[in-house]
């Protein structure tokens, strides 16, 4: 057997003469905790509705749980759970009906039904709300509920698609240490993301932007591996940090500039003349230095950057959250 969850090779969806996934092709380790990263219409949805059978392929292969995708529909839909951006719940239902629809969506019997509605209401923080109305519940309770509807069967490979858009940060928060443990349960996870703190949670990252792969690897190696330049983070003690920006980023030794919090992060090519050529420039329009220090890039300045650098960039944005 091999140690692959999901295979795709050049895996392509066009509609009409748009192409919405173009020629992606990537692997994700069993029990991993696989991010798939992009903008809003990077075309993250549509790869994951292809890889759990719910839409054709153009072109390309893919294997899920070792079913072809597209000749063995019905099996990859019976082995893996999957969990949409609108948390696929019924509104007008309860919370047990809701569990109790699922349940029967995935064939359990009743004595399983029982066991893993127990299971899914302390899991989800819902006992004693089993006759609520899922529509009455908060974001974060929704949320819990819908993952444990798309797992009620215990699924090996586990496809979650912005799981945490339109909660609050606690509840993200909460969401993801459910995601660890189920991975440490020796389950496949694969979530679709824009927001980067997410990344950080991820064995493995790729990056999509308009529909092509544009970047992949662990945190920590697209950190080191495509930012090899120096990046000097500047503080203001006295300043705009927007006016800052603007009169950084004309200069053409700032490779790339971008604010970051409260911060400016400013690439050069050599450190010491970097330092010197933003002190000399930022005090001689009236700002007032409070430090600038080499980091290490973050997750967020390799996105911005590969973002820039992509010939398909189209005024794109990613969350840090």
């Amino acid at each position: 057997m091999t140690d692959m969850a999901i295979e795709v090779r050049d895996l392509t969806k066009r509609f009409g003469r748009f192409t919405a996934v173009n020629q992606v092709s990537f692997s994700v380790k069993r029990g991993e905790i696989f991010g798939f990263l992009g903008a809003n219409g990077a075309g993250k949805s549509t790869t994951i509705r292809m890889l759990c059978g719910l839409l054709q392929p153009t072109s390309g292969t893919a294997l899920v749980g070792g079913y072809d995708v597209i000749t063995q529909t019905d099996l990859v839909k019976q082995n893996i759970g999957y969990m949409s951006q609108r948390f696929s719940l019924y509104n007008d239902l309860t919370v047990e009906q809701n569990i109790r629809f699922f349940g029967g969506v995935y064939g359990l019997d009743d004595q399983r039904l029982r066991e893993r509605m127990a299971w899914v209401l302390k899991m989800a923080d819902l006992e004693g709300r089993e006759t609520s109305l899922t529509r009455t519940l908060s974001g974060g309770w929704k949320q819990r509920l819908a993952l444990g509807c798309a797992i009620l069967h215990q699924p090996r490979i586990v496809f979650l698609d912005e799981p945490t858009g339109g909660v609050d940060p606690i509840s993200r928060r909460n969401f993801w240490e459910l995601i660890n443990q189920l991975s440490a349960e020796g389950i496949t996870v694969l979530v679709t993301t824009h927001f980067l703190d997410e990344a950080e949670y991820c064995n493995d990252i790729i990056l999509i932007n308009a529909g092509s792969l544009i970047a992949s690897g662990s945190p920590m190696e697209l950190k080191t591996t495509h930012i090899t330049t120096p990046l000097l983070e500047v503080s203001l003690e006295h300043g705009e940090i927007v006016d800052a920006l603007e009169t950084v980023r004309t200069q053409p030794w700032a490779i790339e500039t971008t604010v970051f919090g409260t911060r400016l992060h400013v690439m050069v090519e050599d450190e010491e003349d970097g330092r010197k050529q933003i002190l000399r420039l930022l005090e001689s329009g009236g700002n007032r230095i409070g430090s600038i220090d080499r980091i290490t890039p973050s997750l967020e300045d390799v996105f911005l950057y590969l973002l820039e650098h992509d010939g398909r960039r189209a005024g794109t944005t990613i969350q840090q959250g």
